[in-house]
């Protein structure tokens, strides 16, 4: 997993508020324990049309989306189902962050989890983040992850909260496994003073 400390980018706006994660990745491309590839058909129902071309009017079809590394989303991103995809498919396309004012609990569970940073801000910095990704498509925002700032064009910046835990591991670039596998002789010593007991009923 990629570590996420301090990195700057390109911002796209997506406004719609309550996005399921089926728009982001739909139910037919989760077959697949793969992510390569998942980026290809993320906002799949969206972006291509009937023909299998892709729909012009759609944001991410469009040049400025093209190694755009954070995605500005309207309210309660990634509600519905819980299917880790949803982030593998965001990750795929080139997102390494996503900035909202509130998302699904188990979606952004899975972002954290598996490297996608998922940005909470207030309503009016999210409708400055907004207002400036609409206006013009070049627009870079600065997001420091080990001072939880978001940093806006103009010098101003924003906080976001992120679980300690959660903070540690993206900074470090691990899963939860690999913090695991690095507790094995803590765990070791722990279960050698702490034997298992004896049901002796």
């Amino acid at each position: 997993m990629q570590p996420i400390r301090t990195f700057c980018g390109r911002a796209i706006p997506l406004p719609a508020s309550d996005i399921d994660t089926d728009q982001i990745i739909p139910a037919r491309y989760l077959k697949t324990i793969d992510k390569q590839g998942l980026g290809s058909n993320l906002f799949q129902d969206w972006r291509y049309l009937a023909d299998g071309g892709p729909n012009p009017d759609f944001v991410l079809n469009q040049p400025p989306a093209q190694g755009a590394t954070m995605l500005v989303a309207g309210d309660n991103f990634g509600c519905g189902s819980s299917r880790e995809h949803a982030p593998w498919a965001l990750l795929g396309f080139g997102f390494r962050a996503v900035i909202s004012t509130s998302f699904a609990d188990i979606f952004q569970n899975n972002c954290l989890k598996n490297g996608l940073l998922p940005v909470v801000v207030d309503r009016a910095t999210h409708a400055e983040i907004m207002g400036l990704a609409e206006k013009d498509g070049s627009v870079e925002l600065k997001i420091d992850l080990a001072n939880q700032k978001v940093h806006l064009p103009g010098g101003r910046e924003a906080g976001f909260p992120v679980d300690p835990f959660a903070k540690r591991c993206l900074l470090e670039g691990m899963d939860q496994l690999v913090y695991l596998r690095r507790q094995r002789e803590h765990i070791k010593a722990y279960e050698q003073e702490n034997p298992p007991r004896v049901n002796t009923l």
